[in-house]
């Protein structure tokens, strides 16, 4: 099945999304599809998806066109979408998840769960899927999920396959298993598009490559004919750098002391098992591991969010177990988490407000009870200018901004002050190699200023680039401990490390 976009132009009031986009997935290919972040990757996925209609163009499959008046119709045509975010219902099993909203019915309309098990067999049987049909998803492993997530769109016939940032929770062995599953989907005549922001991926990945800036194809071609460098340029529209510029590691007195640290998830179970560390001056420590064992709800400790069962918390010798998170802000420690929406931004406020949005009680910004404005927005021009947040004003609404200029607003409002402490939760999420390479800069140049940084994140090359001193966490405990400050650590020990293995 080949499906092509011709012409496609989306528009948003004045903001065009997409302009004039032509793109072919061909069946029996991966198309890898670049872009950096606002590039227009989303909006023209989601008219394939038929979340969107196109204001201009169409969609021609397999020589036809179509119109899609909603997802249904893209479903029925054989478009298949895993997403980043999986959807999945934890309390329900493979097989409920999987027929979901299509479920196979048996005598008097009943649900034939026996029907639906034999399927997902067969169906994973021939793509190297296999799982268990009475497993039930929060007892599966992330990348176990991801199959279910890719067995679904299979189970609704799909023949054009959208894997949008699909190795962003896995661990590198994960990644390899997943490459297999995606060939095998290939050989079998699907048409592939992959979407990610790992340029190594689709250099190893993809048998094409097209590439979106500002909302048009400004290039591509075959990725075995092309560096790294090269895409990167073509999808920023200037060079990068990959390698992250760090001085000699010169450790200073601990800046976070964490001794014997219990913290419990919602539900009451534990979810930081007995951990301790420390992070000294001029020092980035990397928590790596697989996305939910433990490292949220560690940084929400460390940053007062959670509290804490057992153990303490030091920070400049100072105990701040029971200090609130204004009271740690106020110290010096700078928190840029892990969920930029959720917790990092007001997406309704404006750029100005969320700049201020953990300082606006200071003297600087109000006097008493009456906000100083002007000293907000001229502070907040200042603060977007030093960390290149590209907004048309201060007064626009943080929930336009793409996501790497949101990134850069909250990294702008934690480091735009004296700090000791840099706590960074998946500083790079989602985001494209120029934002990357931006957030990267700035949290290098915290650690040569003497900040102590503690950086978790689910990419290991990140971690592995960045810093100093590793540990894995695995089920809410410490597993294991790399030094890198000489050199990165074997990156193959370092996943099995992730994956619960002994290094």
């Amino acid at each position: 099945m080949d499906v092509e976009l011709r012409g496609i132009t989306k528009r948003f009031g004045p903001v065009i999304a997409n302009e004039a986009v032509d793109l072919v997935a061909k069946g029996g290919e991966v198309l890898g599809l670049l872009g950096e972040n606002g590039a227009g990757k989303s909006t023209l996925m989601n008219v394939l998806c038929g979340l969107y209609r196109p204001d201009e163009g169409e969609i021609v499959i397999d020589g036809r066109t179509v119109a899609f008046a909603g997802p249904g119709d893209a479903i029925a045509a054989g478009i298949g979408m895993v997403h980043q975010h999986f959807m999945l219902v934890p309390v329900f099993t493979v097989a409920e998840n999987v027929v979901l909203g299509v479920e196979p019915v048996a005598a008097l309309n009943r649900l034939d769960l026996a029907a639906a098990r034999a399927k997902v067999r067969e169906i994973g049987e021939t793509y190297g899927l296999t799982v268990d049909p009475d497993a039930r998803i929060e007892d599966l492993p992330v990348g176990v999920q991801q199959r279910v997530e890719i067995l679904k769109v299979l189970f609704r016939s799909a023949r054009v396959l959208i894997f949008d940032e699909p190795t962003a929770v896995l661990t590198p062995q994960e990644v390899e298993e997943f490459f297999q599953i995606v060939r095998a989907l290939r050989d079998d005549g699907k048409a592939i598009i992959f979407i990610t922001h790992k340029l190594m991926e689709i250099l190893e990945i993809a048998d094409r490559v097209s590439v979106l800036r500002a909302g048009r194809i400004v290039g591509g071609g075959d990725p075995g004919a092309m560096s790294r460098a090269e895409l990167a340029e073509i999808m920023v529209g200037r060079p990068v750098r990959f390698e992250v510029e760090r001085t000699a590691f010169t450790p200073g007195a601990p800046r976070l002391e964490v001794a014997g640290l219990t913290v419990l998830h919602d539900t009451g179970e534990v979810a930081v098992d007995g951990v301790s560390l420390t992070v000294h001056a001029g020092e980035v420590l990397g928590i790596a591991g697989v996305q939910g064992n433990g490292q949220t709800a560690l940084i929400e400790a460390i940053t007062g969010l959670r509290p804490a069962v057992t153990g303490r918390i030091l920070f400049d010798g100072q105990d701040i177990t029971d200090a609130s998170p204004r009271a740690r802000h106020a110290m010096g420690m700078a928190h840029i988490p892990e969920d930029r929406q959720r917790m990092g931004l007001v997406t309704d406020f404006t750029v100005a407000e969320n700049m201020v949005l953990d300082s606006y009680y200071s003297d600087r910004f109000s006097n008493g009870p009456a906000m100083d404005w002007r000293a907000v927005n001229r502070w907040a021009a200042e603060a977007a200018e030093a960390f290149d947040v590209r907004t048309p004003t201060v007064f626009a609404q943080a929930g336009h901004l793409s996501g790497g200029n949101q990134q850069k607003l909250i990294v702008a409002r934690e480091l735009m002050r004296d700090t000791k402490l840099v706590i960074a939760a998946q500083p790079t999420r989602g985001l494209d190699v120029g934002s990357i390479e931006y957030i990267h800069a700035r949290l290098m140049a915290a650690r040569a200023e003497g900040d102590g940084v503690l950086i978790m994140s689910s990419e290991l090359d990140e971690i592995l680039s960045l810093a100093d001193r590793i540990v894995v966490m695995f089920k809410g405990r410490i597993v294991a401990e790399f030094d890198a400050s000489a050199a990165p650590p074997d990156k193959a020990a370092v996943g099995l490390a992730m994956a619960g293995a002994a290094p």
